[in-house]
């Protein structure tokens, strides 16, 4: 069962590093990142993530 990590921040003043470290430590073998702002509803990466997914996958 992969465990599928996601890690977003809404500005390039900020860094998803932290999220991706801790998303690492608890067993995501892959991490998807993503800059949106909080103000867009658009999320491109985590619709492709989501149409992605099979059956027994994890999103974390």
């Amino acid at each position: 069962m992969p465990l599928i990590g996601y890690a977003r921040i809404s500005t390039e003043d900020q860094t998803t590093e932290q999220q991706v470290t801790a998303l690492r430590a608890a067993g995501c073998a892959r991490v998807v990142r993503e800059v949106g702002s909080g103000a867009s509803r658009a999320r491109p990466e985590l619709a492709r993530l989501l149409a992605g997914l099979r059956p027994g996958d994890v999103l974390a």
